[in-house]
Parts: C-alpha cells; sequence; structure tokens
C-alpha cells in the first residue's frame, strides 16, 4: 500500500505545481524600478530639426568639412530663433558673430551632430563682430 501511496502523492504534487491558477497576490514595481523620463526627452526642437542644447554643442564646418566655429548659444527673436552665436575658430582674441540658419544643415560625424555650412573661416572673420553677453 505504501509504495503505491508514494507515487500517487508524487504525482499529484507534481499535477498541483503545473497548475495555470497563480494565487500569488500581485506586486507593485518598486520606485527603482520606474524610470523617470530624462529632461532631453522633454526638450523641444528649436531649429534645423535639433534641441538648444544639441544647437549648443555643435561646431560649425565650412568648405571641405574644416572647423570654423563653434556655437556658443542660440539667438532668439519675438519669431523664434533668428541665429546662433559662433566663435569664430582659432580667433585670438576670440572673436564672436552671429550666423543665420540660412544655409546651415545638419551632419552626423561619430556621435555629434554638427552644422555645414558654405562660409570659410576668412568669410566667418568678416562678417559683423557680436558682443558676447
Amino acid at each position: 500500500m505504501i509504495r503505491i501511496a508514494i507515487p500517487a502523492a508524487l504525482s499529484i504534487l507534481a499535477l498541483a505545481a503545473c497548475s495555470d491558477r497563480d494565487e500569488r497576490a500581485p506586486v507593485a514595481p518598486s520606485d527603482a524600478a520606474v524610470t523617470p523620463a530624462t529632461a532631453s526627452a522633454a526638450e523641444p526642437v528649436v531649429a534645423l530639426g535639433l534641441t538648444a542644447r544639441q544647437l549648443e554643442d555643435a561646431d560649425i564646418l565650412g568648405p571641405g568639412g574644416l572647423e570654423v566655429g563653434e556655437v556658443e548659444r542660440v539667438v532668439t527673436g519675438p519669431t523664434g530663433v533668428t541665429g546662433l552665436l559662433v566663435e569664430v575658430d582659432d580667433s585670438r582674441p576670440d572673436r564672436y558673430v552671429t550666423l543665420p540658419l540660412d544655409g546651415l544643415t545638419v551632419v552626423q560625424r561619430g556621435d555629434d551632430r554638427d552644422l555645414q555650412g558654405s562660409r570659410s573661416r576668412e568669410q566667418m572673420m568678416a562678417l559683423p563682430e557680436t558682443p558676447r553677453p
């Protein structure tokens, strides 16, 4: 009788373990498991398909992909972005100019997004100087 009872008990336990019912109460995710939205996900696109932060991280490239400047800040007016305050590359003392957005396109260089234009460094130096705020 014991020989029959042990395999029968094991069979019942095995069937109970395979049940489709989940008798455990649902568990809410912990605070650590919830990923908050980052600020960059909420940043609005301001010009050329980029956010202000992305624009301010961009280099200005001239003919042949040579770096001719670096964006310092986005210039805005009542109608939105009007241009970019750019430090001209290798200027001593530092020279800042306001570069209009016309003719600039976004280019990907590795992990960086930069802006390609048609002005050479000399043409950038010829633009009116903008005082840095």
